[in-house]
């Protein structure tokens, strides 16, 4: 989101253009182009436009390809501007939207920035955010009850329309006061404009939203919000200068955009809000009552760009952190071992581990040293003491031309298998071990379909593939798009686990616990799929997926270590939300949708 802080002739006479906001939105915009998006959006709000003349302007695409179409179509309009009117797309006030599913609904109709029209300028309303909420039936019914009637039952379109009629109800209260006090006509917009509060427009609607949000709106009077949700699942930053307001999901953008150190960059709060007026006027407010702070873990290991000071030794920490579970794994014969990393998020983590692994090898030459000093009849060794280093090779090469979705089933799967290569002649044959490293393990269908295949084909005595974050036993629902309970490989695990075991009856009892649950009238959500792995060590459960994921026909032997939750919280104390780990989730909601899965997951494949 950017506000332009100065009368629009400024940016023509300082930098020589009407679209300075314009381009500082593209830029914003591709410097977050990092999660495979599947849409785009903008929408631009001119504070100056006169009765008759357009005052928002929204441009949408689908496709990996839609930022450049969105701005190409945007030039295109401000070519076609006649005379001295202003072009299209020229005003005070934008905001953009990368989107990147969650819910597997697609298509222009699902791409943000959403926009409410109205002929009262204030009343028009654009929004956009990234969230997942986990009590949409009951923000529906809450609507509906008021009688409203959302176009769409999506969370954007039941949110859009909620604070659509909170944003009514504030024109309408305002109205009334300056009504009373002889206003009429555009003095009486003017007045109303000028005197609504978005604040109290947040607090009747966002009282009621339960998941991981940052929402961001604008209307057409000139208004603005940004919103996180109250356990701060979500993250927004925002700067300010003389000139200029922005705000971005992610910190690196505006670093890198506006060229300003990172200690002027300020996260907003949990529960918070940061408002900006018709007229400039800038200010934060806490819209919602704070709770246990449980800022998202994933986006730090995989989600967000790695180039945030941060983040960047968050990674790499991780991925030192491994050290002591690789070593016994080699069986400390770290001369005989390459490491490398499956490309591109886990490449920070690799790093971290290299340095790890030099800082093992240091101790372990000095030791060795220290040894010979005692016995100097041995000093040939200390040139071989010398030279031994931690060898790390780029074994894997992604294939980014290959694109699967064209085929289906077998053809499907054949694919999968050329997405990645391999470089030959990187390790020695049956004599070197290899290590490589990924950021995390979901469903492994790639490592079964296509990495595990090919590392066999360089014939490593032993394969060791080492997972930055701990094993991923629990869905997502406030916003990382993460597959339904059945498809997790942990999960698959911890069931193959109990069939052999005997103990399938731990599935039924689960269930019924659960459905007690969801048919009591206390609301108490506890998480009872824990009972599913809570017979099994970790360790149990690691190689078991491995098991699951070694392809028939495989000669070389695989072994597959995760990062431990307290090595998560090590490298990432600040962003404690690890419900995919542990299934502690922040709110009821995540709860509730949690065992509602399990519940459908046992009467399609149980009974």
């Amino acid at each position: 989101m950017i506000r332009l802080l100065k009368p629009l002739r400024y940016y023509q006479e300082k930098y020589g253009t009407l679209q300075y906001a314009l381009h500082k939105l593209y830029l914003l915009m591709e410097k977050q182009h990092n999660r495979g998006q599947e849409g785009a959006g903008i929408v631009c709000v001119r504070l100056s436009a006169q009765p008759g003349d357009e005052y928002m302007f929204r441009e949408r695409a689908s496709g990996t390809s839609a930022i450049t179409e969105i701005f190409n179509a945007v030039h295109g309009q401000q070519h076609e501007a006649e005379g001295d009117e202003l072009p299209p797309f020229i005003g005070e006030l934008y905001m953009g939207h990368l989107r990147y599913s969650t819910t597997g609904k697609s298509g222009l109709d699902y791409i943000h920035p959403f926009l409410r029209r109205n002929n009262w300028r204030a009343k028009n309303l654009s929004l956009c955010g990234n969230f997942n909420l986990t009590n949409v039936d009951e923000v529906f019914q809450r609507i509906v009850a008021n009688g409203q009637h959302p176009r769409k039952y999506a969370d954007t379109h039941i949110i859009l329309e909620q604070v659509g009629h909170r944003l009514d109800r504030e024109v309408e209260r305002v109205y009334n006061i300056c009504s009373a006090k002889g206003k009429t006509g555009l003095d009486l917009t003017h007045a109303i404009e000028k005197s609504m509060d978005m604040a109290n427009v947040l607090r009747t609607s966002s009282c009621y939203w339960d998941g991981g949000y940052v929402m961001c709106g604008v209307t057409g009077s000139g208004e603005s919000f940004a919103l996180r949700d109250p356990w701060g699942i979500r993250t927004a930053f925002w700067y300010r200068d003389e000139e200029i307001l922005v705000l971005a999901s992610e910190r690196p953008v505006i670093q890198t955009v506006l060229n300003v150190p990172i200690d002027d960059i300020h996260e907003l709060q949990p529960g918070e809000a940061l408002l900006t007026k018709q007229d400039g006027s800038i200010r934060l407010e806490q819209i919602n009552q704070p709770r246990e702070k449980r800022a998202c873990s994933f986006e730090r290991i995989y989600f967000s760009r790695g180039s945030d000071r941060d983040i960047y030794r968050e990674r790499k920490e991780l991925g030192q952190n491994l050290v002591g579970q690789i070593l016994p794994a080699i069986d400390y014969d770290v001369e005989h071992t390459v490491f490398s990393y499956i490309p591109n998020t886990a490449e920070v983590a690799f790093f971290g581990l290299v340095e790890g692994m030099d800082n093992y090898l240091n101790r372990l030459k000095e030791d060795k040293l220290r040894e010979l000093m005692r016995n100097p009849s041995r000093e040939a060794d200390i040139d071989h003491i010398l030279s031994m280093r931690i060898r790390s090779e780029k074994v894997a090469i992604k294939d980014i031309k290959l694109r699967t979705f064209i085929a289906e089933g077998n053809s499907r799967n054949d694919l999968a298998a050329h997405v990645y290569d391999i470089t030959y002649g990187s390790l020695e044959p049956d004599v070197d071990n290899l290590v490589i490293i990924d950021d995390s393990i979901v469903r492994g269908t790639t490592l079964r379909q296509s990495i595990i295949r090919i590392l066999d084909r360089l014939h490593p005595r032993k394969a060791i593939i080492v997972s930055s974050s701990p094993q991923i036993r629990y869905p997502d629902y406030y916003g990382i798009d993460m597959s339904s309970m059945d498809q997790f490989i942990a999960f698959k695990a911890a069931l193959a686990l109990l069939r052999e075991r005997g103990m399938e009856d731990i599935l039924h009892r689960t269930y019924e616990k659960i459905v007690q649950t969801l048919q009591s009238d206390s609301g108490e959500m506890v998480n009872y799929v824990k009972d599913i792995y809570a017979s099994f060590t970790d360790e149990e459960v690691s190689r078991k997926i491995a098991e699951l994921l070694t392809p028939p026909g495989i000669g070389t032997r695989i072994e597959i270590i995760f990062q431990s939750c307290e090595g998560l919280r090590k490298s990432c104390p600040n962003h404690t939300g690890d419900w995919y780990f542990t299934g502690d989730y922040p709110t009821p909601g995540g709860l509730r949708m949690l065992n509602r899965a399990f519940v459908e997951y046992y009467e399609k494949h149980c009974k």
